[in-house]
This record gives structure tokens, sequence and C-alpha cells, in this order.
């Protein structure tokens, strides 16, 4: 394959064209090294000083100018072929790179005015980079054109295809760092191509750039040999042409030659496909660049090689205070790109290059594709109501909460098939979480090989879940949201916590574009967290971790949102309202087994609307000020406290309760904190100023102390996950964790000594039920009879 590229090269591009592109790679670099150095003298008009250069240097050069010469060359490509393309980033700090080419192409200046097309707004650029008040060094919300931050390594590729999905006009050209590549998740990623359907979606064409090194060590990729590496990508599926060398009017014939392999390649799958109907898994086109690390950089500083080692990674050349004799050196560096023969007197590139660039939302840094929410339309949305389940008083049947949220979700796929805009990702784990009437409308979407017995299998399909990869679905459903789109993501809540670092970068993207006005609001990241904590009878330790809710809340308030519904009405109501959201993540932990219901619709819209409230029916402290504040927040939590309340209710019953139900967990949180949360009057109001709360929460029991550290009442005494835990009975996992009904009611007893020998004698009947139980479970490997028949039996309030 090198072969043949090596022969098509010669001639690609005529001798003009050459010369130009040269050129104007020439300038990018040269922008690129002014933003990593200097403050001020931007076009060198007068000879260097130290002045001139920032008091504090900070960028990565190494990637940057290969980066350059990929974006030159998809400008030719874009303009020769008409496309509809972008570019996403993957190496790890390649901003001078992207941002100096959307300024280049005019982009920049448009989004920001300030930074105009001439020396002034040259130096405004340099200073701005890496600078307090400015812009980072890698490619961030700042930068147009981006769905993708350049620190996020492994996740490039993944958010190339969730971009692609849907959307049949587009190619996202994703490149690929060599020190990328050897994470897990992009590693895998090269396999998203066998859901890559040629009709309905779009093209990814990665490019790997090898220029040889990480930080300081040589990258893998770059060390093995040629065949090795094309058997590589052969066997994942990919034709890889290869680009290879140093000298720059070889390698541009070479690219130019390999890009155009590329994108006719491209054009050949899908027109084939497109005209004949055929959904054939296609071997996709990739290139293969191989370049010197801090190509066209200083050969050697110091005496010691630079340009093709990892010494060029960051910055190459110290210029400071105690490197005075380098000062000259990075000025032979930068007019060595020849700035006098790009920028006019001005300060603005040459008319004969700005025509290299595309035009219009043809500019890779305009395309609306990397400012999603100008694309966004609303979801069609089904009446929740419809799928209410009926509940004529709380506790008197029983339902699955997630199978029918699968029922409104499969209307929601139905009603959007045709606007190609709403997705379900998730690990191989859709029917698992009981969302399983989504197949009824749509399949899974497979490009693979199929075979007799294979279910919902199908070339197109609003599921993606046949990967069991955690980092591939999170970056599917990102990079599909980001271009805005539509999805959720479900997953077993303990394995959700294998992308917490892409949900954090995820949140910052969406908390720093909050502050862009250009940048438009995205649809909300939606988790669904089934298979939860308090369920996994036959999994075990290793399954139960509720802990990404500790992660989720560290992040800014303005971007994160935690909902626990106690039923299934209450699922529908707080789903119906995420999927409608914007810019927000929504966490949303739901259980899939059976479990008594306790709203009617209308009650679970009023209560989720609210976030929080006082369950009456289950409270008899109306009128008098309560004994204890019982609170709960979690399906599990929720029916173990109220099983405590019965019994306290039929052993005490002068004792007064109050029952708090918590959906919205934010709710917690001073409204200072947070915008849902209570203010501390509403606070006080529900849960008292004074008085004992016993809280028994989903997750890890110091999450609501974290939250509510600067309330007023600190009698709160909250029972959660406390890492105990094994393969056992749903009932004897609460009873190792002391969220169940008895020993919620032993805390009560304790609490209270002023319930002396009633609470005393029924303290000793609940400490000989626990030791009932566990002679139970141990010798029928089931839980008692009158745990599983358990129902909640309704009390006169006495006034």
């Amino acid at each position: 394959m090198e072969t043949e590229i090596t022969n098509k090269a010669v001639g690609t591009l005529s001798p003009e064209l050459l010369r130009q592109m040269n050129a104007y790679w020439r300038a990018a670099n040269y922008i690129s090294v002014g933003q990593i150095y200097l403050y001020d003298n931007p076009l060198l008009k007068e000879p260097l000083k130290l002045e001139h250069v920032k008091p504090l240097v900070v960028g990565h050069w190494g990637t940057t100018p290969g980066q350059n010469f990929i974006y030159v060359h998809l400008n030719r490509i874009i303009k020769k072929y008409d496309l509809d393309m972008f570019y996403i980033a993957g190496p790890g700090h390649g901003g001078p790179a992207l941002v100096g080419n959307v300024y280049l192409e005019g982009t920049w200046s448009e989004v920001y005015p300030n930074i105009t097309q001439d020396e002034s707004g040259l130096k405004k650029l340099f200073k701005q980079f890496s600078f307090p008040g400015g812009i980072s060094s890698h490619v961030a919300p700042t930068t147009p054109g981006s769905i993708h931050e350049g620190g996020e390594l492994g996740y490039s590729l993944s958010h190339a295809f969730g971009a692609a999905f849907d959307n049949p006009g587009l190619i996202v050209a994703c490149i690929v760092g060599d020190g990328e590549a050897e994470t897990g998740p992009l590693a895998t990623a090269w396999h998203s191509n066998k859901f890559l359907n040629p009709i309905s979606d779009g093209a990814v064409l990665p490019i790997l750039h090898l220029n040889g090194y990480k930080i300081s060590n040589p990258t893998i990729l770059a060390r093995i040999e040629h065949e090795e590496l094309e058997q590589f990508y052969g066997g994942c599926g990919w034709i890889p042409y290869f680009v290879e060398g140093d000298d720059p009017e070889t390698m541009h014939q070479l690219m130019a030659a390999a890009t155009d392999k590329a994108i006719e390649e491209i054009h050949r799958i899908q027109g084939r496909a497109r005209d004949a109907n055929d959904n054939t898994r296609p071997r996709w086109p990739m290139i293969i660049l191989r370049s010197p690390k801090g190509w066209t950089g200083p050969k050697e500083v110091d005496g010691v090689p630079n340009e093709g080692t990892f010494h060029s990674h960051q910055v190459p050349l110290l210029v400071d205070s105690d490197h005075p004799e380098h000062v000259k050196q990075l000025e032979r560096w930068m007019k060595s790109y020849k700035p006098e023969e790009l920028f006019d007197e001005n300060g603005k590139l040459i008319s004969e290059l700005t025509e290299l660039a595309p035009a219009g939302n043809r500019r890779m840094g305009a395309n609306p594709h990397t400012n999603g929410g100008v694309l966004l339309h609303d979801l069609k949305m089904p009446d929740f109501h419809q799928h209410a389940l009926h509940v004529p008083s709380p506790g008197t049947v029983m339902g699955q909460d997630t199978m029918i949220l699968g029922k409104f979700l499969r209307d929601v796929a139905r009603l959007n098939q045709s606007q190609h805009n709403f997705r379900v990702f998730g690990p191989d784990e859709t029917i698992s979480n009981l969302l399983g009437a989504v197949f009824e409308v749509t399949n899974r979407q497979w490009e693979a090989r199929e075979q007799k017995n294979d279910e919902f299998l199908a070339p197109t399909g609003q599921v993606l879940d046949s990967m069991l990869s955690e980092h591939q679905c999170e970056g599917w459903l990102e990079g599909y949201l980001l271009t805005g789109r539509h999805g959720l993501f479900n997953s077993y809540e303990a394995f959700i916590r294998i992308v917490d670092s892409m949900f954090s970068q995820h949140a910052k993207w969406l908390k720093v574009t909050l502050e862009l006005p250009w940048r438009r609001k995205i649809a909300s990241l939606n988790y669904l967290l089934a298979s939860h904590v308090w369920q996994q009878d036959h999994n075990g330790f290793t399954h139960q971790d509720p802990g990404f809710l500790d992660h989720v809340i560290n992040k800014k308030a303005d971007v994160v949102r935690v909902y626990l519904p106690p039923d299934a009405n209450c699922l529908l109501s707080v789903f119906d309202h995420c999927l409608r959201s914007r810019h927000y993540v929504n966490v949303v932990v739901a259980g899939k087994h059976p479990r008594p219901q306790w709203l009617t619709m209308d009650e679970a819209v009023v209560h989720c609307t609210e976030g929080i409230g006082i369950w009456q029916w289950a409270s008899n402290d109306q009128g008098f000020e309560p004994d204890v504040v019982m609170a709960c927040c979690g399906d599990t939590p929720t029916l173990e406290l109220l099983a405590a309340v019965s019994i306290l209710r039929q052993h005490l019953p002068d004792l007064k309760i109050r029952v708090v139900n918590v959906v919205d967990l934010m709710k917690l949180q001073s409204s200072s904190e947070h915008p849902h949360g209570l203010t501390d009057l509403d606070y006080d109001s529900i849960f008292t100023k004074d008085k004992h709360i016993i809280f028994n929460f989903h997750g890890y029991p110091w999450l609501v102390h974290r939250l509510t550290y600067r309330r007023t009442n600190h009698n709160l005494h909250v029972r959660g996950y406390k890492e105990e835990g094994t393969i056992t009975t749903p009932f004897d996992l609460r009873v190792q964790n002391d969220i169940d009904r008895f020993h919620l009611v032993i805390d009560v007893i304790d609490r209270l000594p002023h319930l002396g020998s009633k609470g005393a004698y029924l303290k000793q009947q609940l400490q000989d039920k626990l030791i009932e139980h566990k002679h139970y479970v141990h010798e029928h490997g089931k839980d008692m009879p009158e745990i599983l028949n358990w129902k909640w039996k309704a009390f006169d309030v006495k006034k």
C-alpha cells in the first residue's frame, strides 16, 4: 500500500499549489511558536529581546507541526471534494496548532472580534495562550471547531464515531496521537468500525500521528515493525495508507495522494452502499502519518538533539533570564519560517494563502456540528402519564421500575426514528436492565457478521449496546450529544465508575461552555444506573459500589443533577424531565426488581417537581412536633425505612414520626451552593432544627453529611452502604450495612431515651429478629417470609 501511495504521489500537487501549501504550513508553524513564546513583537519587526518573551513559557510543541501539516491538507480536500468535515485533535496538547489554524482561516476573529486579522490581533493571540486570563494550552471549549479537549487522552476516536452516527453527509477527521493510542479506550475504539453503517451514518477518517515519543519515552506503535503495524490495523478492519518521512516537499506530495485516496475510497464505499442498499461491512481507510516530533523546530539545544526526540515534547527551548543566549536561537527558529513572505505589512495573512482555506461553514473551525446546540432540535416526547402504574394506595401493588421505563423509552425511540436524533447506549446491559421494550421498535446497530440465533441485531438501529466497553459507549454518546442529538447511557451502577474520568471531562466541558456566549447548549448527558448496589444477589461484593454519586457531586452545581426516584411513577416523571433538559449531566438511579409502588402518577409528578417532601400518608405528626424525622433516598432505603416506620407505629403508637422522601439529592445542599438546594428556612421546616433525623440513604452515608454540614440541625444519623457485602440475599445485604428495618428501629430507640421500657423491649425483640434472620438465610438461602411478604399497612392518623 505504501508503494502505491508513493507512486501516485508524484505530481499530485502542482508546483504552485505545493509552494502555497508549504507556505501556509509555515504560517501555521510560525503562529504556533508565537503562541508558546511571544508576549510582544509578533512579526519580529525589531530584533527579538527577552522582554518580548512571556515571563512563563508554557505549551507543547512536539505534536504541533504535524497537526498543522494535517490541517492544511484537510483544508485542501475539503475544497477539492466539497466536504462537510471537522477535526478532532486527540493528542494531549496540540492547542497551538488548532488555535493557529482557526485564526488563519478567519473563524477565530469572527468568534472573538477583538483578536483581529492584523499585527495587533496577532499580539493578542500570542499573549492569551497559556496566560492568566487567556486560554489553555490544549484544544479546549474556547477553540471554535472543537468537540474534544486535548487532555482527554483516549477518547478522540470514540467521540468521532459518536459524531458520525446518523450524520450521513459528515466526515470526521480524527487525529490520534501515538501516545494516546496506547490507552485502553483508544485501543478498543478501533473496533468502532463494526458499528458504522455506510448508508445511514457518516464516516470517520482516523489519522494516526506517529511522531515517536510520549513525554519522555518512545511509543509502542512507532517502534514496532512496519509489517506488524500494517497487520495490526488490517486485523482491526482498516486499510492503512502510510505517509512517512521528514522532507517537507516529499511529505506534502505523499499526504496529498493519501488524503485523495482515502476520500475517494470513502465515497466509493458510501456510493456502493447507498446506491445498492448494501450494508456489507466495508474496510474503511485510515492514514498513518510518521513524521519527526517537533518537526521544523530546533535541531538541537545546548548540544542535545531536539527535533525528532522527546526533548521537543513541551517547550523545546528555554528562554528566560537564566538562558539569555536562547533569545537569538528562538529568533532564528521563528525567522526560518520567513514571516515576511507570509504576512503583509499590517500582519494579515497574504491573500494567495487565505484562499487555501475553505469558506463559510466548510471551514473546520466553523463547522456547525462542532457547536451542536446550533443543530439541536427538541425530541418528540410521548406522554409519560400513559405509562403510569395504577397505585390505588401506597404499597398495595408491586412493579419493576426500569421495565416500566423501558416502555416509555420505546415510545421515545419510535417517535424519533425519522428524526435520526435519539439513541440508547450501554455495554450490553439494555436487556439486563429491563429496557428490552425498545427492541419492539428498533434493533441494535451491528455491522459485523450475524449468526442464526442472534437477536435484535441489524445494520441500523437506535440502540448501541453490543460492545462491552463503557468507554466506547460513553464516548459515542458524548460525540452524539456534542453534535446536536439526544441519548442516554444505561449501565450497572458499579461499573459506571469505569468512565469516571470521561464524565469529569464532559462536566468540565459543559461548565466552560456555559461561560461562552457563542456556544449553544446541548442535550443533557443522561445516565440510568440500574442493577444497583442493593440488588446484587448473585454478583456479590464486586458489583456493589454506589460511589459514582460522590464523584458527580464534586462538579459544578451548574451542570450536575442526581435523582433517586423511589418508584416507577417517579422514575417516569424524572426521566421525562431529563430527556427534555439541556446542558446537564443527569444521574438517575433506579431498580429493576419488583418493589412496592408508593405514589400515583399525579402524586409522583408533584413530588418529583418539588424534589423532596413529607409523605403525610406515612407520617403521624400532623398537628404535633415530631419526635423523630425518618428520611430516605433511593428505592431500597425507602422500602426499608417505611417497614421500620410500620414497626414503630405498631409497637410505639404514641411516637410522633415525620417521614421525608428525597428524590432530588441536591435538595439537601444549601440554595447558596446549588440551584436546586433548599433554603435554610425550608430545610428546617422539613427536618426541624433540633430533632433526631434517621436518614436511610442509597449510597455512602458520608455523602449526605457532606451535603448538609452547613445546616442548623446536626442531629443527623445517616445509614447507607459501608463496604459490607458478599453473595447473599437482598435483605441480608441491607442487614450487613445497617439500612434494614430492624437496625433503623433500634437506631430510633437509641436516640430517644424517653421511650423507656417500651423501647427496651422492642429493641430486644428486634435484636432477636436479626439473629433469627441470620440463621434462616444461612439454612434456607432466602429471606424470611415476613420480609418477602411484607406490605405497607395504612394507619389511622390520630389528631
